[in-house]
């Protein structure tokens, strides 16, 4: 690097740039939806602790789930929130990379979790004999370890591949949190390495769980089909629809923010697509699995039947 080169200290982030009104009801807006999430996440993680019943690989892993998703959004709302009440929207690039690095890492938890969850289907409904045996609460954790540790050591690797990179500016980053690829534009060099391996990665952590998803459902969906009970098909339909709904709402948007070409989609655009994922999937994945789900809402009625005999 040149001696002429300046380090950036501070990013600063446009945000949605819209009228400081606007941005108070914006505030108002977002901090009730990252409200809903904390607490539709909290009480479906509560709730599976609480219930004996409930004590099952399924909702271990929609324990685990619920975790990433409460992780996730608090990841980047807080910072979204503040600078909505901010005239200096900066972050201190320390913590815009620390915020990058967690976002990735926690997305590529979310992914692995639900190819992991949609196995834990694969096997109670088509090998439901060996059920307990394959999915023992050893090969519960691994799984959900595997995971977690799978996730930080990729987003590391991006990471480290953006700290090799000189940032001398531009200062703005035009966006609501520090996202990787708004990252990339504050580096005065070729980024186009870094390019490649998140696009390459993109396509190993969203189109390969994606297609493994797909097919566990194909199978599970024949599965379905060979049970003479009207009851236990209409219980497990239930079940993985619900898994369904997330598993599209998650991947559609993430696949279409970072696979799709830069020019089919405007800056803001992309604002709007990473806030779907970033807050209004993790409040909405316990809506659905609690709203579709018989033990879940059971659950909930036991635990409110008790507390009001006390």
């Amino acid at each position: 690097m040149g001696s002429n080169q300046t380090w950036i200290t501070e990013v600063i982030l446009l945000g949605f740039q819209v009228d400081p009104k606007l941005e108070l009801f914006l505030f108002g807006f977002f901090l009730l939806f990252y409200s809903l999430t904390l607490m539709g996440n909290g009480m479906v993680l509560g709730l599976i602790c609480w219930d004996s019943t409930l004590h099952t690989p399924m909702y271990f892993f929609l324990s685990n789930l619920a975790i990433v998703d409460m992780s996730y959004a608090s990841s980047i709302v807080p910072k979204m929130l503040a600078n909505l009440t901010m005239q200096k929207k900066t972050i201190s690039f320390a913590p815009c990379l620390l915020q990058t690095f967690l976002y990735l890492a926690l997305a590529v938890t979310e992914c692995t979790s639900l190819v992991v969850m949609s196995y834990d289907r694969y096997v109670a409904i088509c090998h439901p004999l060996h059920y307990a045996v394959i999915m023992s609460w050893r090969v519960c954790t691994i799984l959900a370890a595997t995971c977690w540790i799978f996730s930080f050591l990729l987003a590391l690797v991006h990471i480290t591949l953006i700290l090799r990179l000189p940032f001398c500016g531009p200062q703005t980053i035009n966006h609501f949190f520090c996202q990787i690829m708004s990252v990339f534009k504050l580096a005065c060099a070729d980024t186009r390495l870094n390019q490649t391996v998140l696009f390459v990665g993109s396509v190993f952590v969203l189109v390969g769980p994606l297609c493994l998803v797909l097919v566990s459902y194909m199978c599970i969906l024949l599965a379905i089909l060979r049970i003479q009970s009207s009851e236990s098909q209409r219980k497990a339909f239930s079940t993985c629809s619900s898994h369904l709904c997330v598993v599209g709402l998650f991947f559609g948007s993430a696949i279409v923010m970072y696979m799709a070409p830069k020019s089919r989609h405007s800056q803001e655009q992309r604002k709007i697509l990473s806030l779907f994922y970033s807050l209004f999937n993790p409040m909405l994945n316990p809506l659905i699995y609690s709203l579709r789900n018989a033990e879940v809402k059971g659950a909930l009625r036991r635990f409110l039947r008790k507390k009001t005999s006390v």
